[in-house]
This record gives structure tokens, C-alpha cells and sequence, in this order.
């Protein structure tokens, strides 16, 4: 209990110290988001049982695959920092589990929970005593089964057939949540399935409502996942490097071919790349693929498309993941090893995207005209933006020989990680859309325009990263040395504006993506395929004369709120007063 309660007096110590600037914004919005969701799940406990049962599962599956997505969780505490004081496995990862239960996403989760004694309340005395230890139960097992699937992956990216397997399953699980309602329909599920009751989420509301054995099953999950996560930490104990045994020599006649043949060997022989690899290829592959079950082939070709995106969106701190290795390159003066690096890139991608593409619109016969359109300007775009988002927003990363026994910890900073994809994901994705719609308006010119879109967003944004690098890479190197950014003549408004402009800017940058992907532009190509009446997608539902008018305005809309987050935190010189 001693060490247990020292632990968690480290994480609030450090806790105390760590959230400032930038990272106690990303805090403070991921607190308000997760308050957000846990008044929600609140308000279920007094609709309808079922519904919360649901919203507990949902739970369950983001503590699951929230950290696996997000560079591994919070390792604020990590294993190796306790190596040299000899503690059993099974102390060890009890203090690490106290520990783990200081921060903001357990207290928000702890927040939710209140469902089950909202329950128990409504229900009797008896059911409100039981929800108490419910709670603190179910609240371990969501901890608990994070830091165990986290363990997991982190075994298994430690060999290459590992990595690409957990790639794999992760990409499959991830697009058969987005692509939920396909299951849904499928198997001609109205409601909510019986299932979730029987989920280990589900466990403390059946204890709740008066299943007692459901109380003694979480404790004893509990106990048992306890001894997996103390057995699994008993084997990070650094991590494995593949053989370079049979590997053939790298030769090169020029500069960027040698770039790009290092780039090519890493991704070879990265595991983190492996996996990120993989499970982008998988993720494209089962989200397109998921309709079938419904006899619908129509999203089949998108997978290429996909494929790119979220490759592009797991590239987008190419730089951080580095590390410092950006010092053999800015040792020789005036060279830069971007285009290298977009040659690498489009090399390891693009073979995948065109045969996903060629054979999947092959197979259901179409659009061409569209899918080559879309492909030719995201495989551009995305070469171009992966070293420039890289440059100008690189988040520190950990040094490949110096990451810990948890491989999926590539930073330190997982909010600037996960802001840093979604933002890669919302640029590719703007790259295709002039592409899309000439393509979608008069056929075989949108192919063209794809061809021209890609070629000059490969060239002027690599022009743009090459400058970028050349003027600030020693700049760029303290930033991944220290992890401290410099200061700079020209700063972002964010902190001189009120508390309102601030949740306004949030809310932007936050939900600007909804009405401007799904609602506007993948809205505009159901429309034009003539898939109507389509899930969520409002114009597919309006008068055919409103159709386009709708996802315009969506795409608008969506538009007008990225543009209000720039404008609220526009750059300004220092100088300048507050009030300017």
C-alpha cells in the first residue's frame, strides 16, 4: 500500500508541473469534451437501461483502442523509471494501477460511471450501496483493459509478423465502429443488442440492478487482469531489433537516392512503420468493404482512396519520429532531404493505393473517371503535406533507440500527435476535392485535374518544407532535442483571447470536419451516385433539386468554421498590443 500510495503522489506531482501552455489547453479541451460525453452517458441512466448499457460499451472500447491510436496512453509512470528497485511484478503493477487512476480521463470516466448509482437509486437503497463498489470495480476494469491491450500491442510490435498482425486487427476494428450501422442493418438489429449486458461493461449494471453475481465477477476480472498486465511487464524489459543478417547493402548515385533508400529500408524495417503501415491498409481496405455485407459494392473503390488518407494521417510526424537524426542532414550545409523523403513516401504508398483502386473499381466497374481523379490528387497532396505538416508543426518525438518498452510511444505530446492526424486527414482529404467534383461534373477531365492538383501540391508544398527545413532546421532540431519550442516574432492570439473566443475556436477546429467531409463532400458523391436516402448523409434524403444546394452549404458551413478558428488565433507580430 506504501508504494501504491507513493506512486500516485509521483503522478500528481508530476502532473502539477506538466500541464502548461499548449499541453494544459489540450487538456482542458479533452476534460471539457470527455464532462461532455459523461453528462450524456448520465442522462442515459434515467431514458432507458439498455441505452446505457450501450454507452458503457462504448466506453469500454475507447479505453481499449483510445491509447493503442494515441501513442500507447498515459505513461506518465513507466515501468523502467522502478527496474533497479527490485519489486515483484505483481507490487509493481498494483502501485502502477493506483497511479493510473490519477488524471483526467479516469476522473471522467469515474463521472460517468454516476450512471450506475443514478440507477441504483431509482431502484432502492440496496441498489445504491452496490454502486458504489460497482463503480470503483468497473472503473478498474476500463483501466485495466487499457493498460493490458496497450501491453499487448507492445509484444507484438516487437517482431515484424507481431506488427503487422496487430496493424491489421487494429484497421479492421477501427472501420467496423465507423462502419457500425452496416452490422446493424445486416443482421436486422432495431435496438440495442442483448450483448452489451454481457460485455464486462455491462457487468456493474447488472450488479446494479440486483444480479449480484455480476459484483463478484468484476472483482475477480479485476484480479485476473492485475496478474496478465504484472505478467506482461515482467517481459518489457526493452525492446527486440530484427536481424540485419541477408540484408543487401544500400547503394545509391545520388544524394536523394540515397534518401530514399533509407527511407525505404526504414520502412522495412521500423516496426512502429510496420504497424502503422498495415493498419492503414487494413483500415481502407475493411471500412470500403464493410457494405458488401449488405450487397452494396458502391464503396468498394474508395479504398484506395482511404488507404491514402489514413497513411498520410499516420506519416504526419515524420520528422518527430526521427528523433534527432535530422543532424546528418543539416551537417551538410544547404542540402535538404525532403524530396527524398516524398520520393520514399509515394514509393512505399502509392504501389498499394493503385493496385486497391484498379482492382476494386475493376471489380464493381466503375467510376474511373472519379477514382483516378481522386487518387492521383491525394497520392499528390499527401507527398507534399506529410513533410510539411511535419516541419511546421512537428511535435517532439522519442529517439527510435531510446523508446521505451512500450513501442507504441513515439511522443511524449499524444494531443499534438492526434491533433497533428486529423489534421493531415482534413488537408488530404481538401487536396481531392477539386479533383472529385470536375471529375464527378464532366467525367474524364476531373482525371486531368487530378493529375495536375497532385503534381503541384507535391512540388510547391515539398518547395515549401524544403524552405522551411533550410531556414529553421537547427531551430527544428533543438525543438526535438529539448522538446521546448523556440520563441518566435510571431505569435498566435490564442492566449489573449476570452474565454468565449476560446470554446468558439475549439468548437471549430473540433467539429468543422463533420459538416465539411461526411455532410458536404462524401454527401456530393453518394448524390452523384445516385445513392440516396444513405445513413446519415442529409442531402441524400432532400428533393432532387435541393440535393447539391445542401451538401454545398455543408461544405460551406464547414468551411466558415475553420475559417473563424483561424481568424480568432491569426498570427500577429509581438509587438503589437493586445488590443490589435
Amino acid at each position: 500500500m506504501a508504494v501504491a500510495l507513493t506512486m500516485a503522489q509521483m503522478k500528481v506531482a508530476v502532473l502539477r508541473h506538466a500541464f502548461h501552455g499548449r499541453r494544459a489547453q489540450t487538456a482542458g479541451t479533452g476534460a471539457a469534451l470527455g464532462a461532455l460525453f459523461a453528462a450524456g452517458t448520465i442522462y442515459l441512466a434515467f431514458v432507458d437501461p439498455d441505452l446505457l448499457a450501450a454507452g458503457y460499451a462504448v466506453w469500454l472500447l475507447g479505453w481499449m483502442l483510445g491509447p493503442v491510436f494515441m501513442g500507447g496512453g498515459d505513461e506518465t509512470l513507466r515501468p523502467e523509471y522502478f527496474s533497479l528497485l527490485g519489486l515483484p511484478p505483481r507490487r509493481l503493477a498494483a502501485g502502477l494501477l493506483v497511479a493510473a487512476f490519477v488524471g483526467v480521463a479516469p476522473l471522467v470516466s469515474l463521472t460517468a460511471l454516476l450512471g450506475l448509482l443514478v440507477v441504483g437509486v431509482r431502484l432502492g437503497v440496496a441498489n445504491a450501496v452496490v454502486a458504489v463498489p460497482a463503480m470503483a470495480l468497473q472503473l478498474a476494469v476500463f483501466v485495466l483493459l487499457s493498460k493490458v491491450s496497450v501491453a499487448v500491442i507492445g509484444l507484438a510490435l516487437r517482431s515484424r509478423l507481431g506488427a503487422i498482425a496487430s496493424g491489421v486487427l487494429n484497421g479492421a476494428i477501427l472501420a467496423a465502429l465507423g462502419q457500425i450501422w452496416v452490422f446493424f442493418v445486416a443482421f436486422g438489429q432495431t435496438g440495442v443488442p442483448a450483448a452489451v449486458w454481457y460485455l464486462p461493461s455491462g457487468w456493474g449494471l447488472l450488479a446494479v440492478q440486483g444480479d449480484w453475481w455480476a459484483l463478484a465477477a468484476l472483482a475477480v476480472l479485476v484480479v485476473l487482469l492485475l496478474g496478465a498486465w504484472a505478467a506482461l511487464l515482467g517481459r518489457r524489459a526493452g525492446a527486440t531489433r530484427p536481424s540485419a543478417r541477408g540484408r543487401r547493402p544500400m547503394t545509391a548515385a545520388t544524394a536523394n537516392g540515397a534518401i530514399v533508400a533509407k527511407e525505404l529500408r526504414t520502412w522495412s524495417r521500423d516496426l512502429v512503420r510496420n504497424h502503422q503501415l498495415t493498419f492503414a491498409l487494413s483500415y481502407g481496405v475493411c471500412f470500403a468493404a464493410s457494405p458488401l455485407i449488405l450487397d452494396w459494392d458502391g464503396m468498394l473503390p474508395y479504398a484506395g482512396p482511404i488507404f491514402v488518407v489514413m497513411a498520410a494521417a499516420m506519416a504526419s510526424n515524420v520528422y518527430g519520429t526521427d528523433g534527432t537524426a535530422l543532424w546528418l542532414t543539416l551537417m551538410t550545409p544547404g542540402v535538404s532531404d525532403v524530396r527524398g523523403r516524398q520520393l520514399a513516401w509515394l514509393s512505399a504508398q502509392a504501389p498499394v493505393a493503385i493496385v486497391l483502386t484498379v482492382v476494386f473499381t475493376a471489380i464493381t466497374g466503375g467510376p474511373w473517371p472519379l477514382m483516378l481523379a481522386l487518387l492521383s490528387a491525394l497520392l499528390g497532396g499527401a507527398a507534399g503535406l506529410v513533410p510539411l505538416i511535419s516541419v511546421f508543426a512537428l511535435v517532439p518525438g522519442t529517439d527510435p533507440h531510446r523508446r521505451a518498452g512500450n513501442p507504441l510511444r513515439t511522443s511524449e505530446d499524444d494531443g499534438g500527435l492526434t491533433g497533428l492526424a486529423y489534421l493531415m486527414l482534413v488537408l488530404v482529404i481538401v487536396t481531392g476535392v477539386p479533383a472529385a467534383f470536375v471529375a464527378v461534373r464532366y467525367g474524364w477531365a476531373g482525371v486531368a485535374v487530378g493529375v495536375l492538383t497532385g503534381v503541384l501540391c507535391y512540388w510547391g508544398f515539398g518547395l515549401l518544407a524544403e524552405r522551411r527545413l533550410c531556414s529553421h532546421g537547427p531551430e527544428l532540431l533543438d525543438v526535438m532535442r529539448t522538446g521546448r519550442k523556440p520563441e518566435t516574432t510571431v505569435k498566435f492570439r490564442l492566449d489573449q483571447l476570452s474565454k468565449t473566443q476560446k470554446s468558439i475556436v475549439w468548437w471549430c477546429f473540433g467539429f468543422g470536419a463533420i459538416p465539411l467531409v461526411p455532410q458536404g463532400i462524401i454527401a456530393t458523391v453518394f448524390v452523384a451516385n445516385d445513392m440516396l436516402r444513405h445513413s446519415w448523409f442529409l442531402a441524400t434524403y432532400m428533393p432532387p433539386g435541393l440535393r447539391y444546394p445542401v451538401a454545398a452549404a455543408f461544405i460551406l458551413l464547414g468551411l466558415a468554421m475553420y475559417g473563424t478558428g483561424l481568424w480568432f488565433v491569426r498570427p500577429r507580430p509581438s509587438g503589437e498590443g493586445a488590443a490589435a
